[in-house]
């Protein structure tokens, strides 16, 4: 996979040496183009800069032969046929045991994540809720799933959101070069569809970490118990639950004769109560102060409950009751209300301290799209095409990943670091035409 290659080479030289691990996987899926304009796009990616689109990359790279270095970066995004997802799992399976390396895979957290877009012509833009921003924008939203423990992580899986209006339009559709097995899916079915595509890669197996805009969807939760995944996820104050001890009322028997009742019903001698009610019923001992990780300017701890729960939310077309599950609720004592609340299905017996610690490391994704996108120029692409988004993204993975192992072998303290330290030198073909040579790192 990558794990025992070179610890003596020179920054260029390793990265030479991942770039043809790369060619080589993508040549399996019937790839045929340069890897010399694969390793230049992840160059680029890497190269300090502001921008990370394709003519400031080409002027970075060779900047007598600009033109000639854009359009080779341009047929590789966007009209050379290679599989992107080919892409992501080979840079995947080349960082992982470098990751592995520097403790056990604990989750895979899931987001969504945003592209603030002008116009309406580029691939699944719509007005629709965007992360970046905090609100509703003319935005693309993808669908993400990264690898992750407490000392690291990296994106495993990507898609875009295709909206309805998109999905049911067949000129733009033609247009953008959507494939046409692709139509529209809720967010929560595409990450469902991407963590099954990751089993069946033979990824570790890891307790799935969502927000909210996941959480409260049942039947995302659902789909997670039916394939027997573990999760830890956000819902909001709202969600209905029965406190332990409690659930929903059998199906009434019926007279002889009589058509029997098929679903469990409401018990109306002890109702489902709101996770907010049920937070504020809590006795003050059901509430204690749990670190879960060293940051930045201290250990950073808050003031949780636990307590198992069963959902009742459309409990009423269930034949049998639901199971129980855990209900993590944070509130810190200077809030006049809980500020957030998870349902965890994981074991019984799992300690409290463990559960808030893998809650919490949902952050670990955030992170990694605040480096892709900061430093790497993942929201960066100006073309239109599902094929040229999607082969950007994967190519900005893949010198993600080549950073994650050089984090992993130093442990230096982010992405940003390294970038700034490291300079690639100019390749030789380069060179002798005349453009100023950097030098290599020592």
């Amino acid at each position: 996979m990558g794990s025992s290659v070179f610890q003596e080479e020179s920054y260029d030289e390793r990265l030479d040496a991942y770039v043809e691990f790369l060619a080589g996987r993508l040549r399996k899926a019937h790839w045929h183009g340069r890897k010399e304009i694969l390793g230049n796009y992840c160059r680029g990616l890497m190269l300090p800069g502001d921008r990370k689109s394709l003519e400031p990359m080409a002027a970075r790279l060779d900047p007598l032969h600009c033109r000639a270095q854009h359009q080779a970066l341009q047929h590789l995004v966007t009209d050379s046929n290679w599989d992107s997802e080919a892409l992501i799992r080979a840079s995947t399976d080349f960082a992982l045991p470098f990751l592995r390396a520097l403790g056990p895979i604990e989750a895979y957290p899931l987001d969504d994540v945003s592209f603030v877009k002008q116009g309406k012509h580029s691939v699944g833009v719509a007005r629709q809720y965007c992360g970046a921003m905090g609100k509703t924008a003319n935005c693309q939203v993808a669908v993400t799933v990264s690898i992750s423990h407490g000392a690291g992580s990296l994106p495993c899986a990507f898609r875009l959101f295709l909206p309805q209006a998109w999905a049911e339009d067949p000129a733009r559709r033609v247009e953008t070069g959507i494939p046409p097995e692709i139509g529209f899916k809720k967010k929560w079915e595409i990450a469902i569809d991407l963590l099954d595509e990751l089993r069946k890669a033979g990824y570790p197996e890891a307790p799935v970490l969502a927000d909210a805009g996941y959480g409260d969807a049942t039947a995302f939760r659902e789909a997670l118990q039916a394939r027997n995944r573990s999760y830890a996820v956000q819902v909001n104050c709202t969600i209905t639950v029965w406190p332990p001890g409690h659930g929903p009322v059998p199906p009434r028997k019926t007279p002889k004769g009589g058509r029997p009742t098929q679903t469990l019903r409401p018990n109306k001698s002890h109702p489902a109560v709101t996770v907010l009610d049920l937070a504020k019923s809590l006795p003050p001992e059901a509430w204690k102060t749990i670190e879960w990780r060293e940051g930045t300017r201290g250990p950073m701890r808050g003031r949780f409950a636990i307590t198992r729960v069963r959902i009742a939310n459309k409990t009423e077309k269930r034949l049998t009751p639901p199971p129980e599950e855990w209900l993590l609720i944070e509130w810190p004592e200077q809030e006049p209300e809980p500020t957030k609340y998870w349902l965890s299905n994981v074991s019984p017996t799992m300690r409290p301290e463990d559960l808030v610690c893998l809650a919490k490391l949902r952050w670990r994704i955030e992170r990694d799209y605040e480096e892709l996108k900061g430093e790497l120029g993942l929201d960066h692409f100006e073309g239109r095409t599902w094929r040229g988004f999607h082969h950007h993204a994967s190519l900005c993975f893949a010198a993600y990943a080549f950073m994650v192992t050089e984090r992993a072998r130093v442990f230096p303290p982010s992405i940003r670091d390294i970038i700034r330290s490291q300079r690639f030198a100019i390749p030789e073909a380069v060179r002798r035409r005349g453009s100023p040579a950097r030098p290599s790192p020592a």
